[in-house]
């Protein structure tokens, strides 16, 4: 077979066009590039030098968003048209997109990871949304095709070669087998649920036969698995990482490859995190992996992981005592238990920042499939926003098979997923960063929304109240924020990275107008104030229908710093503010 059978002149022209549409369209959106009219719906952007215009039809929608055609999309020098290229479209407006000497080049590589990930999707056979709607759980999760709707450079995975990119990647939807090692217990730190203990655990994820397989490889070798605690790593992580970088850890048997375990699984849309497929019903994987993506680095830090099960621990208990989530059925899928190990000589030479310290850990997270009634499925909320090779979305897809009018689909939507987000900041001053990929919707036979379940929890949540009484293991998620961008969490990671593409992808398809989007979005907000007048005060101090909120803009952030984009630890103090937004819930007030 060849490994780049998907390189070829056709599906790359395709590619760079997709990717430059997206370009101009965030871009603008965060007022990098300045698209002048031409008339009837066309636009003209200029390079740095004025020398290459690029001129494409777009029609403007709610937030400032815009909805490029890529068909539209031509580029010109003078009096000549030139072939569209991405890479070159970067270098042309590196000015205008403020990228430095050191950040450019790596941008670059991740623009042609990214296309090139795009070249290989279009050899897939095509689904249609209306055949994606009626799939599994794991079929609508490798059948993504674009990842994070904001980012134009959101497939870089830097350090993949085309062979791993094959074995690794979600699209590719190769079943993959986690390598696992045990970790000696004095540079090892397992932590688990109130009421989980390592040995059972460990017996009721692997299976006795591979435990027992293990502490007899281990004894072949004169050790004693009681010395030890057992991890499973990311093959890559493995091959390319850790048994070069951590070398001396094997040499003197503080790190042990015991090999592949039994269980198949399969990458999800973060990458780094597995769905057993040999047995749905276990917990998911997340795995170290130090690969380049999307702004980070994406290991996993011991330091980190530490608290993790604590935190998750401590959000199922509030979601449990809340009525007002209760009623609304939803969810976390909560990260059991937790492994991590410190190389302590790389430790002594680095910052907490340092991809040197996130090489080794992994963390089990709940499987939703056990929570499932008879007739429930599931699909990852970032399937919403999907568009099939003839265009045709992937919620108007769900919306028509429903049977229900758009508006009462969209608000059973909303009531799943907005509400509790909604209940959470005003009732407990609590974030989440609720994105299509860190939400699973739970759909009824028909495809209409049940309920809705957040996962991701302990690394992306935050408390931004400096009184409320946290158990010291979970006062990690406390962080300090002013108080006139608290709201902006909601509004930034819902409205604009993710209603604004969902609004914009119905209306443009017929399905649900601009006006009867948002007028169904100002109600699911209303209908919740009406409902808690005793937080009548927290509505006015925190206003959802205040007339503007700032515009975050996020490839800013990655186009500043590709390896780091912001601190988790101190969210707010990167954030790049660029004027604001009119928000399109205000005037249904």
């Amino acid at each position: 077979m060849n490994p780049v059978a998907h390189l070829t002149p056709e599906r790359w022209a395709a590619a760079n066009r997709a990717l430059i549409r997206k370009g101009i369209a965030e871009f603008a959106h965060e007022r990098l590039l300045d698209p002048q009219e031409l008339g009837e719906s066309r636009y003209q952007v200029l390079s740095d030098d004025g020398g290459t215009e690029y001129r494409f039809t777009a029609d403007r929608f709610a937030l400032d968003h815009w909805q490029v055609y890529p068909e539209s999309i031509s580029r010109h020098r003078g009096d000549e048209q030139l072939p569209l290229d991405a890479l070159q479209f970067i270098t042309e407006l590196r000015g205008s997109l403020g990228l430095s000497d050191e950040i450019l080049p790596v941008y670059l590589e991740e623009i042609s990871s990214t296309l090139a990930g795009t070249a290989y999707k279009a050899t897939k056979p095509p689904v249609t949304s209306a055949e994606l709607a009626r799939a599994g759980f794991q079929a609508i999760e490798t059948g993504m095709t674009e990842g994070h709707p904001c980012f134009v450079a959101n497939n870089g995975r830097l350090g993949f070669g085309v062979d791993e990119y094959r074995a690794y990647a979600p699209e590719a939807a190769a079943e993959i087998r986690l390598i696992w090692l045990a970790a000696h217990r004095d540079r090892t730190t397992f932590t688990a649920g109130a009421d989980l203990d390592y040995e059972a655990f460990v017996r009721a994820e692997l299976g006795d036969a591979t435990v027992d397989g293990f502490a007899a490889t281990l004894a072949g070798r004169g050790l004693d698995l009681a010395d030890y605690l057992l991890m499973p790593a990311h093959p890559w992580q493995w091959w390319n990482k850790l048994s070069v970088t951590f070398a001396s850890e094997v040499a003197q048997e503080r790190l042990v490859y015991l090999g592949e375990g039994d269980d198949a699984y399969l990458a999800q849309q973060s990458i780094r995190t597995f769905f057993n497929t040999s047995d749905p019903a276990k917990h998911y994987v997340k795995t170290a992996l130090s690969v380049l993506n999307m702004g980070f680095m994406r290991g996993l830090s011991a330091a980190y992981m530490e608290a993790t099960p604590a935190i998750n621990d401590w959000l199922h208990g509030l979601i449990d005592s809340d009525s007002t989530l209760k009623a609304a059925r939803f969810s976390i899928i909560r990260e059991r238990a937790a492994v991590g190990y410190r190389h302590l000589e790389y430790e002594a030479a680095t910052d907490r920042y340092s991809p040197y310290r996130k090489m080794l850990a992994a963390l089990w997270r709940e499987s939703p499939v056990p929570s499932l009634a008879e007739g429930e499925r599931l699909a990852t909320m970032a399937s919403l926003l999907h568009l099939d090779h003839a265009g045709a979305s992937f919620a108007g897809a769900l919306i028509k098979e429903s049977g229900l009018e758009p508006r009462v689909w969209l608000r059973q939507y909303l009531d799943a997923y907005l509400l509790p987000i909604l209940h959470c900041f005003y009732a407990y001053d609590l974030v989440f960063m609720p994105h299509g990929e860190n939400v699973i919707l739970v759909l009824d036979e028909r495809g209409a929304v049940d309920r809705a379940i957040f996962k991701d929890i302990a690394e992306e949540i935050c408390v931004m109240d400096p009184a409320a009484v946290l158990p010291p293991a979970v006062e990690r998620v406390r962080a300090e924020v002013p108080e006139d961008m608290k709201l902006l969490s909601v509004f930034t990671d819902v409205f604009d990275c993710f209603f604004r593409f969902l609004g914009a992808t119905l209306a443009a398809e017929g399905v649900l107008d601009e006006d009867g989007f948002w007028r169904t979005v100002a109600e699911c907000v209303r209908g919740y104030q009406e409902a808690k007048p005793e937080l009548a005060d927290r509505f006015a101090q925190y206003d959802m229908f205040a007339e503007t909120f700032a515009l975050s803009a996020l490839n800013r952030l990655q186009l500043r710093n590709n390896k780091q984009m912001v601190d988790l630890a101190d969210p707010s103090a990167a954030l790049q503010l660029v004027g604001d937004l009119v928000n399109p819930i205000a005037r249904f007030a």
